[in-house]
């Protein structure tokens, strides 16, 4: 099981020096990847709530951009993995993110991770100009375009939305034939897409018949399309609320003591390349004890089921 961490980027962690030195303590710690997340604004009213809260937590209001938030950590570590979970990849076109993402490639020395999906506020969707609907058919032939781009030369792409004349794009990314690409959601639409065209899926921490119901659509999906579903990836991220006295079992996919939380997850663990992203930035307001928690639950993650 390999162990990922939040790139410090919301509330009172949004300060790049506070980011940098941060994801230099995480690394320290030995973990094997971070990872940044993408907001662009936090409605104080949002009509449909927010995922598992009565209210959107305020600090999302104050945030990084995702990807320059990677690319601050890219010169602060040396070793970790980076990615984006989740990278909402609608909000911009497909060949200008396919040249910010080569480009973090390339920044990291080839240690990019590239997890994108559809997000779930229509509000966001509003503010930067792109429709709600079709979104699904708009997220497919955004990965035409990067598979394009970034495995082809010259480039060219036809399509409903985009038409990139025989061009030539480059750099490539220094990963080959591409950056992994993971993809986010929760539905079967979400997970058959994630078996039939991704490099792994970004996932959460759930009860363990939620897990399963839902990886067995992907593992189908993978098999009719020709491919190995032991092959793909899981990242399993937590926001959790640790408290110090020992919760509920049938809450601790999200909330319980550090071992109780680290029990749970080692259970969705399943093979050797799956991994958990511990998101800290709603837990705490103190780096010092951000940090504290990370080597918590390194030690814990670290111990043998």
């Amino acid at each position: 099981m390999r162990i990922g961490f939040s790139v410090p980027q919301f509330g009172p962690f949004a300060d790049p020096d506070r980011t940098v030195a941060m994801c230099a303590a995480l690394e320290a710690l030995g973990c094997h990847s971070l990872w940044a997340a993408d907001r662009l604004l936090a409605p104080l009213d949002p009509p449909d709530g927010y995922p598992g809260r009565q209210q959107m937590p305020a600090r999302y209001g104050t945030h990084l951009d995702p990807l320059l938030a990677l690319a601050l950590a890219a010169t602060a570590t040396e070793r970790v993995r980076l990615g984006s979970s989740t990278l909402n990849a609608l909000w911009q076109p497909p060949l200008v993110l396919a040249r910010a993402l080569t480009t973090l490639d390339l920044i990291s020395h080839g240690r990019l991770d590239v997890g994108i999906g559809l997000g779930w506020m229509r509000e966001e969707y509003q503010a930067a100009g792109v429709p709600w609907k079709g979104r699904g058919a708009r997220l497919e032939e955004t990965l035409d375009v990067l598979d394009a781009v970034w495995c082809s030369d010259p480039v060219t792409h036809t399509g409903p939305l985009w038409t990139i004349p025989e061009s030539t794009v480059l750099p490539k990314p220094l990963q080959s034939p591409r950056p992994p690409i993971l993809l986010g959601g929760f539905t079967p639409y979400a997970l058959e897409r994630v078996g039939r065209r991704a490099d792994g899926w970004l996932a959460a921490s759930m009860p363990l018949p939620f897990l399963h119901a839902l990886w067995a659509v992907a593992a189908e999906a993978a098999e009719r399309a020709g491919r190995d579903p032991a092959a793909l990836r899981r990242v399993f991220r937590v926001n959790p609320e640790v408290t110090t006295a020992e919760a509920d079992p049938a809450e601790t996919h999200r909330r319980g003591t550090v071992r109780q939380i680290c029990d749970h997850l080692k259970q969705m663990c399943a093979s050797g390349s799956d991994e958990v992203l511990v998101d800290l930035q709603l837990t705490t307001d103190s780096p010092e004890e951000f940090l504290d928690l990370a080597a918590a639950f390194t030690a814990e993650l670290s111990q043998p089921a």
